[in-house]
């Protein structure tokens, strides 16, 4: 294996591929927003560019950005392991603001949140002139209101560092790219699929399967209740011209809660009150939100899933019921759900074979890495609960969740996360069953498989998920999907959409090299007030 051979880097320890060598000299002299399949080494690249700017410009600081604390630490662990430069500095909001402005003193390597840096500088409290580079990692977030976009506005009015992005996805959208490519200045564009030429030969390959698990007869029928009791409420909504014809789907109803908050708030201006008419429409429109919140999980979690979120709807001795909840609890076939709940034994077929793939795997190869993906934490909890009454010492599971904490459901600080991380890797625990929290910046290089319990539509948490496998050697993907659900449509769209992404990906890439850059996206247009709909 040839290695990379440069004054900053330690010798033996970055391998020289082609295609990182070619990306990194491209992002050396001109701003590059980098879009490559997670385990390729976009840390590799980001590596040998620091490198590059550590000799051109060795009085100035590089700054190094990623979205969460464990991350950084880790970013800052790759610097102080492969690069000839200063201890690493880690700035999160572990430091106070005060001792974070102490420890600036160039030149250095900066690993920070964004978040931190975003509030020193409105505070005029970080040095952005003394920096040569900045490095966005995951990039797509660079939209909106993130804290990247006001890092990088303060660096195109100010200093101009060079800017290096990087991300697996930008999104799937037009929209989005030109968005992230606006907020942070990008003059360049690289971007490689596992087919590149170049890549091809570092792709291990991830198999995906797709698993259709049969829904028994009385998890259906719970879910046609459900959707009866959502029918309900839309049909009250429809009743006041709120909603068109067709399926009301949660986006739909999401707009229509936006447009009724708004109006609240505009008629609360005007008057100091607010019509009857408003308040019916809002509480039918919470409860039709809660009805189909519990259709999801009923259809694509499981039977303890909902039992557990319709017993957390109900308040408290001494506490006050909602009009919504009312609306929702009150509902016949929601109250139907319930008795058939307190009697029912049957668990969602997902669950046993979410064991069943997980107890397979590791007794094939019982040196494999397991992830498991779930949408909530209740299921999380559901399934470390079946895998551990296997009692088998082959299987060993772990819960992966996020910081909050929600009365009795706990969550796990950063130190929790990162050593059940470390513990992952040694093979204390080989399987971690995990929300969200897992989808960015793991660094686990020997995953095997990862399940999807649930298919996810949005392209970027897909490729997330996704990219956890086939990093070290070749690695499996298995999406569960539940037959007759919603399931089946996230799963077609998630496919479709991550097929447009690419096409579109392309398409700008064809049109970077013919000199045409994205241009900024226009503004959205703004939802309206309900009383333009009368």
């Amino acid at each position: 294996m040839e290695t990379v051979e440069h004054p900053r880097v330690r010798p033996g320890l970055l391998e020289d591929r082609l295609y990182q060598k070619h990306i990194s000299e491209a992002a050396t002299e001109h701003n590059t927003l980098v879009v490559l399949p997670t385990g390729l080494g976009k840390t590799a690249i980001a590596l040998r560019v620091i490198a590059e700017y550590l000799r051109r410009a060795p009085t100035e600081s590089v700054l190094f950005l990623a979205p969460t604390r464990p991350l950084v630490i880790q970013h800052a662990r790759s610097v102080a392991q492969t690069l000839f430069a200063p201890e690493p500095l880690t700035l999160t909001g572990a430091i106070a603001p005060e001792r974070r402005a102490e420890l600036l003193r160039p030149p250095q390597v900066v690993c920070a949140t964004p978040q931190v840096v975003a509030n020193d500088l409105e505070h005029g409290e970080f040095p952005l002139s003394t920096f040569s580079l900045i490095i966005f990692d995951e990039a797509h977030r660079a939209v909106g209101d993130y804290p990247y976009v006001a890092i990088a506005k303060a660096n195109r009015d100010g200093p101009r560092a060079r800017v290096l992005a990087m991300t697996a996805s930008p999104g799937g959208s037009r929209r989005r790219i030109r968005e992230v490519w606006a907020n942070l200045g990008i003059e360049r564009f690289e971007y490689r699929t596992e087919s590149s030429p170049d890549v091809a030969p570092y792709f291990h390959g991830i198999g995906v399967d797709t698993i259709q698990i049969p829904v028994p007869p009385e998890v259906r029928h719970l879910a046609i209740l459900l959707r009866a009791a959502v029918q309900r409420q839309v049909e009250v909504l429809r009743k006041m011209d709120l909603l068109p014809a067709g399926e009301a789907n949660r986006r739909v109803l999401l707009e229509l809660g936006s447009r009724l908050g708004r109006q609240i708030e505009a008629e609360r201006r005007q008057t100091g009150t607010t019509s009857g008419l408003v308040w019916k429409a809002r509480t039918a429109q919470a409860a039709a939100m809660k009805g189909l919140h519990a259709l999801e999980l009923i259809e694509t979690q499981g039977v303890d899933s909902l039992r557990e979120y319709l017993a957390r709807q109900r308040p408290a001795a001494g506490r006050r019921w909602t009009p919504s909840l009312r609306a929702f609890l009150g509902d016949p076939d929601v109250e139907e759900v319930v008795r058939r709940l307190s009697t029912l034994t049957v668990e969602h077929p997902k669950l046993a074979k979410t064991v069943e793939i997980v107890r397979d795997e590791l007794h094939r190869n019982p040196a494999a890495r397991v992830i498991v993906f779930a949408q909530y934490r209740d299921t999380v909890d559901r399934i470390v609960e079946e895998i551990e009454r296997l009692h088998d010492p082959t299987v060993r599971p772990a819960r992966f969740v996020g910081q909050a904490t929600h009365g009795k459901d706990v969550g796990l600080s950063q130190r929790e996360q990162t050593a059940l991380l470390d513990r992952f890797r040694t093979g204390e625990r080989n399987c971690l069953v995990a929300t969200s929290v897992a989808e960015e910046g793991l660094d686990i290089p020997a995953t095997d498989l990862v399940v999807f319990y649930e298919p996810v539509p949005d392209v970027i948490r897909t490729i997330q998920r996704r990219g956890r496998t086939g990093r070290a050697r070749t690695g499996r993907a298995i999406v569960l999907v539940a037959e007759g659900t919603r399931d089946v449509g996230l799963a077609r769209a998630a496919f479709a959409r991550e097929r447009r992404m690419h096409e579109m990906l392309v398409e700008v890439q064809d049109e970077v090299e013919k000199g045409i850059v994205p241009t900024p996206p226009g503004p959205k247009s703004v939802q309206r007030l309900l009383s333009e709909f009368r």
